[in-house]
């Protein structure tokens, strides 16, 4: 159980990743976002999480130069995950979509490198380009995002290597229970993305009760939830109060009603798309 910002689980190719990162969806380039994540990691995160289709890897690469500079650590402390968008997905352009991600970023290896949507027909090719980076060090980690049990089933079928990661959506609204038992059994990490819910939980009585209790905020609620279920997490924040905020939770410990109390706040609600329904 993680018990400090920078405590890690360790994947099952023996990397470690943090429990706890920076998420910059929908964050825009420009100095807000390279800020965000320099005074992140300043403030001692060690995991950032961006992607092709944000349109910001070449601000995250800056940010996270300064705030290695800042921190006086080195690259190889923090975690950076980017992910290959629906339309590179295909073996070759997979690969080039990986270049291009690196040069914006400015690094000469990703620590994790995730498809981010399970495009049928076309996430297997996709997935052997990752092998290809994998076996070659350019990446120390793959997986996937968004990804169903049946898409896993069907990518295992003919992959030589199984995904490291699972990025989903996943809050107290869409507890995910199937498919987290079926990623542990694999050992295959999960990870959550809108942890917060687009911040509609954030007046949830049952969250607000047990947040007065322990003399948090609803957000650190819900992220120590996810810590204590063994899911990593990547809250997205530009403000440094919120940063600093997020990351304060290791000073308590949701009880075992607590953490039932909020499992049965479960709706199988999302507020992203399905990923066996989406269009883009």
């Amino acid at each position: 159980m993680a018990n400090h910002l920078q405590d890690t689980t360790t994947l099952y190719n023996g990397v470690k990743m943090p429990w706890l990162g920076l998420g910059v969806f929908k964050v825009e380039e420009g100095p807000e976002l390279e800020h965000a994540v320099q005074f992140a990691i300043k403030h001692g995160y060690r995991s950032i999480d961006t992607a092709a289709i944000y349109g910001n890897e070449e601000g995250v690469g800056r940010g996270i130069r300064a705030g290695v500079e800042a921190a006086g650590i080195a690259r190889e402390d923090v975690f950076v995950t980017s992910k290959v968008w629906n339309s590179e997905l295909g073996y070759e352009s997979t690969l080039a979509a990986f270049e291009t991600s690196l040069n914006k970023l400015g690094l000469d290896y990703l620590d994790l490198y995730l498809i981010h949507w399970p495009v049928e027909g076309k996430f297997k090719e996709a997935w052997r380009a990752l092998e290809t980076l994998y076996k070659a060090g350019r990446v120390k980690a793959i997986g996937v995002s968004n990804f169903h049990i049946h898409h896993l089933e069907e990518l295992l079928k003919d992959a030589e290597i199984k995904p490291m990661v699972n990025q989903v959506e996943f809050h107290p609204r869409l507890s995910q229970t199937e498919l987290r038992a079926y990623c542990q059994e694999q050992g295959i990490q999960f990870e959550a993305w809108s942890p917060l819910m687009q911040g509609q939980l954030l007046d949830n009585p049952v969250l607000k009760g047990i947040a007065e209790k322990h003399g948090k905020s609803i957000a650190q609620i819900i992220l120590r939830w996810d810590l204590q279920h063994g899911v990593v997490t990547i809250p997205k924040s530009t403000k440094e109060h919120r940063i600093v905020e997020n990351a304060s939770l290791f000073d308590f410990e949701l009880t075992k009603e607590e953490m039932e109390l909020i499992d049965g706040l479960n709706e199988n609600h999302r507020v992203g798309p399905d990923p066996d329904n989406f269009d883009f």
